[in-house]
């Protein structure tokens, strides 16, 4: 993968009123860490406790607004030395106290389980609502989540187990945490949890390859966590992001590129790197039914296997297509070339040869058209 590069370059008074906005909001608010746990019985609560725990020994004042139900002495051993924040019971039901948390003002609050439903009547429907508004109070939250409540996760993981579950959190929301931390057990003690001394070794085999390809999606949401933080800090900073800590693959099609071959080789590039596929068509007028309706077609395609699409816009296409590929951090871009023929052709450079001068720090593969 290639390694990252940046550029700085002046801002603008809109740019610069913008980042000072952003650093703004930053320090008024609290800050977030999640424990995340590819299945249940790896030890989150556990390490999300003991987390509390050290930083109540370094003098911060951290207090707890949220229990599971837990049979591990350690974590009620763990819970024994916190001050407790009892939550609100309706209908069966808890959530968070969040005025009371809100008066208290500790500096850090944990919450074991993010992803609940809240009873009829809370403050919020949803638990990760009420971090939120603690958070926005400036008051830092260490919470716990398995990825099966992930929400923009959730169909992969019931294909693996067959089974569906309620609660949800959004990725989104995952995404402003200021750090995530894996807890990275081997699939083999969740398994021991799960299955239990006396299943047969067909049952626990089944299981070692379900936790397995749980945990290798969890990696890949804690890493593209951490690529987040790294494109929000880059964008406070005001430091222009040319290379991705991960490949994010532009493909820009017109009517007569090669569009489906560089669409299905884009996706296969951004599958093995575990990156992401962008398609893109700079705007052109005039064009012939019979061109429109290709090109619909091969955006179709594009959206069908997973790209984000996106029109262009602007007189120049180069410029639009790397103001567009800078902003998102593109690491590659697919383009289509016609051998094209005559004077006027070698006295100029081609809009292809235009954008391999000019993007700099991004690799362009070039896919001659049909």
């Amino acid at each position: 993968m290639a390694s990252e590069r940046v550029e700085d370059r002046r801002p603008s008074p809109e740019e610069f009123l913008r980042r000072i906005q952003a650093e703004e909001r930053l320090q008024s608010r609290g800050r977030l860490k999640v424990f995340l746990g590819y299945a249940s019985g790896v030890g989150k609560s556990a390490r999300m406790f003991d987390e509390g725990r050290r930083r109540k020994q370094r003098g911060q004042d951290v207090v707890v607004a949220a229990t599971q139900a837990s049979d591990a002495p350690e974590v009620e051993e763990l819970l024994r030395q916190f001050e407790i924040i009892r939550p609100r019971t309706a209908d069966g039901g808890t959530a968070i106290d969040v005025p009371a948390v809100l008066h208290r003002r500790p500096e850090v609050v944990l919450v074991d389980g993010l992803a609940y439903h809240n009873p009829p009547g809370s403050q919020n429907p949803e638990r990760w609502q009420d971090v939120e508004d603690i958070l926005a109070a400036g008051i830092s939250v260490i919470t716990s989540v398995n990825l099966q409540f992930v929400a923009e996760r959730q169909a992969q993981v019931e294909a693996i187990i067959g089974r569906k579950v309620r609660d949800s959190v959004p990725e989104s929301f995952l995404r402003t945490a200021d750090e995530i931390e894996l807890v990275d057990a081997p699939p083999e003690y969740p398994v021991n949890q799960l299955a239990g001394a006396s299943a047969p070794p067909g049952e626990v085999a089944r299981l070692e390859r379900q936790l397995s390809e749980l945990r290798e999606l969890a990696l890949l949401l804690a890493a593209e966590v951490v690529d987040q933080q790294l494109e929000d800090y880059l964008h406070r900073a005001g430091i222009q992001q040319l290379y991705g800590t991960r490949e994010r693959i532009l493909v820009c099609i017109t009517p007569r590129s090669s569009a489906q071959v560089m669409i299905r080789r884009g996706r296969r590039q951004a599958d093995r790197f575990h990156g992401e596929l962008f398609v893109v068509h700079s705007r052109q007028l005039g064009l012939s039914a019979g061109d429109a309706a290709v090109l619909e077609q091969n955006l179709a395609l594009a959206r069908e296997v997973g790209a984000r699409v996106e029109i262009l816009e602007g007189l120049d296409p180069v410029r639009a297509i790397l103001d567009f590929a800078r902003q998102h951090g593109i690491t590659q871009i697919f383009v289509g070339h016609t051998q094209e023929r005559g004077l006027r052709s070698r006295l100029r450079l081609s809009l292809v040869e235009r954008l391999i001068l000019q993007a700099e720090g991004i690799d362009v593969r070039v896919f001659p058209r049909p």
